[in-house]
């Protein structure tokens, strides 16, 4: 049977059954008046009929339960006042626990689908929690009836808990309440309402019992956190409140938050301050972007008006250009700022000999420190693969490669995402011979396919030798040349090249630190495993940056350190869960490729319903009179709202534009508002604005507009 025919049916089944309840007034059957004026004629046929008479009402308490009609709690009484107190205790507890699993299946099968789709995003803090916790949360809510039981019911329908976990922690949760309706059962001639079962004393009673499971969570946690650090002795007193151990992004604003609270911190940092991103990553590679993109405009002056130029580019000054930029921001991260600003630097190595102990090993000898806490911000370097030959070639790193003084010539780069894509189009623009490897398909495999097939043909305009589909199989050297072997469509390709870049990915660096040792587990991709707070399975050491996951970016690892910071340090207090509902990331090619929230291939993957509004940047004004009129604004909406599930945008400066977008999805506002803002003309920021007026014009209210031609007509 068909998905939707079934719920169909199964809607008018349960439909029929409420109709023919309020139709031939059922509910008459289900008071206190009705059940003390028949109660000797049931007492006589449960005499003659024992075990029919609990068949009888198991059916007919399952059915009212399921249904959610109101009854339960008569014949709950009526079990007590017919059954007594044993017997009808475990009847009404087996019965109550069936039908309320039959009203969270049906309520699952006809609603949880539907919305989760429409809702999944704004749900999946909800989710998380019911995963982790939902028999917990459950129990507690059945042990206070002042919640509808039938609205519990539904409502975890909705989530993924699991049904039998639901079904037993019902069965145990609404055992205390049914005991007291039962036990007023039995002394169901005495009662004038069912409002005498509930009085304020028990009510408030029922109250306090449900604060019963979070007492004993406030119990037994300190048991499991002792058990955790079993084995290690505490020190009676620490040397600091906070370790961080890096000094990239994530280990910078570690320290800088912990600093600014006036906290006792140190920073131990191995190599040279401000991590990756300063060094070999974001930085240098963005100067080199800049430099490549000025050839380019050299290049193509003509479109310009201008007579032809040919540079020529001294690679030399141009990779010392590069360590000039990073010389310059270099006293942003320095030991000396951050000593002045109160942080403890230290040069050296760290390694954790206990939860609360680091040992640093620097110039000048070993020490070893305590802390409360510790943040590891060890970051991540070059994902090199096994294949065969490659050590015996000598290949460049993303953080090798700056080392580089002459133009590299055939340079052969390994690996289609970010990373590859922006340095392939660098090098080349720069005079190198470049080709791209990549195994799959196609190019940024994490974007939509609209938006890598644009900076796949960037690539090709620029000289790169894309080559897609193509496995690198081994390397070799052959005559004094150096060549890579792939697999392409079952044949074997041979490729010579200067020099290779190894650009598939980076792992985080956890080697030689002790995590071993403390049981600190990692995921597969190497990160360390962390709950929502950034702690690891030792509550009191928190992870950040790129050995945390789940993104790579330096913007990532700043965000997660304000909530590593402030948990670690006042955690005690408050404790934050990380939010990365609105993370933005660029690929910073030309055409850039700038995103937020879900595109196209993740909300289509995850079943989020959703709209797309397009707007074509080669229609804009200062893109065309720039000659950068390449790329669009894509948006995604929920259906039927200007709510911003999350956008693609790719073209010149799109990391730029999309500012516009992250504050938007961060406060709740929708497009109607990105388009009733002035944006100033001529700039590529008025891209947003038409974006935001091409959903308008397709949600445009037809009706009213006809009404409106109309009053315009009877006008004229």
């Amino acid at each position: 049977m068909q998905p939707t025919l079934k719920k169909l049916l199964i809607a008018s089944v349960i439909a029929a059954a409420i109709a023919a309840y309020i139709i031939l007034d059922l509910g008459r059957y289900l008071s206190l008046d009705y059940l003390q004026q028949q109660l000797g004629t049931i007492h006589a046929y449960y005499a003659d009929n024992t075990l029919l008479s609990w068949a009888i009402f198991l059916v007919i308490y399952i059915g009212v339960v399921a249904l959610s009609i109101p009854g339960a709690a008569i014949m709950t009484l009526a079990a007590g006042a017919i059954f007594g107190f044993t017997a009808g205790l475990v009847l009404v507890s087996f019965a109550s626990a069936i039908g309320a699993t039959l009203a969270f299946l049906v309520a699952r099968l006809l609603f949880r689908d539907t919305v989760q789709r429409r809702f999944g995003a704004q749900l999946k803090t909800v989710n998380d929690g019911v995963e982790k916790d939902g028999a917990f949360y459950l129990f507690t809510l059945r042990l206070i009836p002042v919640f509808p039981f039938f609205l519990i019911n539904v409502v975890m329908a909705l989530t993924p808990l699991r049904t039998w976990t639901f079904y037993w922690v019902s069965q145990l949760g609404m055992l205390a309440g049914t005991a007291v309706y039962i036990n007023a059962g039995t002394q169901v001639a005495q009662l004038e309402s069912t409002s005498d079962i509930l009085s304020v004393d028990l009510l408030i009673a029922f109250a306090l019992l449900g604060l019963l499971p979070w007492i004993a969570r406030a119990i037994v946690q300190p048991l499991q956190r002792a058990r955790l650090y079993r084995g290690w002795k505490k020190p009676s007193h620490f040397d600091r409140n906070l370790i961080v151990i890096g000094a990239g992004s994530g280990g910078l604003v570690s320290a800088y938050i912990a600093a600014t609270v006036k906290a006792s911190v140190t920073l131990v940092e191995k190599d040279r301050m401000g991590g990756d991103c300063l060094n070999t990553g974001c930085v240098p590679s963005k100067a080199l972007i800049r430099s490549a993109e000025v050839a380019s405009l050299a290049r193509h002056s003509p479109r310009y008006g201008l007579h032809q130029l040919q540079p020529e580019v001294d690679f030399a000054a141009t990779m010392e250009r590069i360590q000039a930029v990073i010389g310059k921001i270099e006293p942003h991260d320095s030991i000396e700022r951050y000593t002045a600003l109160g942080v403890d630097c230290r040069q050296g190595t760290a390694r954790l000999l206990s939860p609360w102990e680091v040992e640093i090993n620097g110039a000048d000898g070993v020490q070893t420190l305590t802390s409360r806490n510790i943040v590891i911000a060890s970051g991540a370097g070059p994902l090199v693969p096994t294949l065969p030959g490659l050590e015996q070639i000598d290949y460049l790193t993303t953080e090798t490669l700056w080392t580089l003084r002459e133009n590299p010539g055939r340079l052969l780069i390994l690996g289609g995402g970010p990373i590859g894509c922006e340095l392939a189009q660098a090098f080349s623009r720069l005079g190198a011979a470049v080709t791209q490897i990549e195994m799959l398909p196609r190019i940024l495999p994490r974007e939509d396919k609209d938006a890598a097939d644009l900076v796949a043909d960037a690539l090709r305009r620029d000289g790169v030798n894309l080559m897609l589909g193509h496995k690198a199989v081994r390397f070799a050297v052959e005559d004094d040349s150096t060549v890579l072997y792939a697999e392409y469509n079952d044949s074997a390709v041979r490729i010579e090249f200067d020099r290779v870049l190894v650009a598939i990915g980076r792992r985080p660096h956890t080697e030689g630190m002790g995590l071993e040792a403390l049981g600190i587990e990692t995921e597969a991709n190497g990160t360390l495993k962390l709950n929502e707070y950034l702690q690891t399975r030792l509550p009191n050491i928190y992870a950040v940056g790129d050995v945390a996951g789940p993104f790579q970016f330096t913007h990532t690892a700043a965000h997660q350190a304000w909530y590593a910071a402030v948990n670690a340090l006042f955690g005690r207090l408050k404790k934050f869960k990380v939010d990365y509902s609105v993370i933005p990331w660029a690929t910073f090619t030309s055409p850039e490729v700038a995103r937020v929230g879900l595109n196209e291939q993740d909300a289509n993957e995850r079943g989020v319903a959703h709209e797309v509004t397009v707007y074509g940047i080669d229609d804009l004004d200062r893109a065309i009179a720039d000659g950068n009129a390449e790329g669009f604004v894509k948006v995604l909406t929920a259906p039927g709202s200007d709510r911003i599930l999350g956008v693609t945008i790719v073209g010149s400066h799109a990391g730029d534009l999309l500012a516009e977008y992250v504050l938007a999805m961060k406060h709740g506002l929708g497009l109607n508002k990105i388009l009733g803002t002035i944006h100033i003309y001529p700039t590529m920021a008025e891209a947003n604005k038409f974006a935001a007026g091409e959903w308008k014009k397709a949600h445009a209210p037809q009706g009213l507009l006809r009404l409106v031609e109309r009053f315009h007509r009877w006008q004229r």
